[in-house]
């Protein structure tokens, strides 16, 4: 699901307040935390992912991947942290 930019400014003025659900640690990304993460954006729909990697490129390339996985949109990422999105069955969150 693409996101329009207002899309994203409503969705990223919803996870201001938000805390990390899944962090990705030092074993990496593995099926484990791929399953965990999509079972959390059942639930919330919004989530944030923080991501421990060494250097930006590779936190870069395990957000791709989460979002490739998860059938996610990434809404936005600023360090380790990254706010994705998937619309669920019955949405709580109605876009503009």
């Amino acid at each position: 699901m693409k996101l329009t930019p207002k899309q994203q400014r409503h969705l990223r003025a919803l996870a201001h307040n938000r805390k990390p659900v899944v962090i990705v640690g030092s074993a990496g990304l593995t099926d484990n935390v791929v399953a965990e993460i999509s079972n959390a954006l059942s639930h919330h729909e919004l989530i944030k992912v923080r991501v421990n990697a060494a250097d930006k490129q590779s936190r870069t390339k395990m957000i791709e991947t989460i979002c490739q996985q998860t059938q996610s949109s990434l809404v936005f990422a600023i360090g380790h942290v990254a706010t994705v999105y998937r619309r669920a069955d019955k949405p709580t969150i109605i876009l503009p």
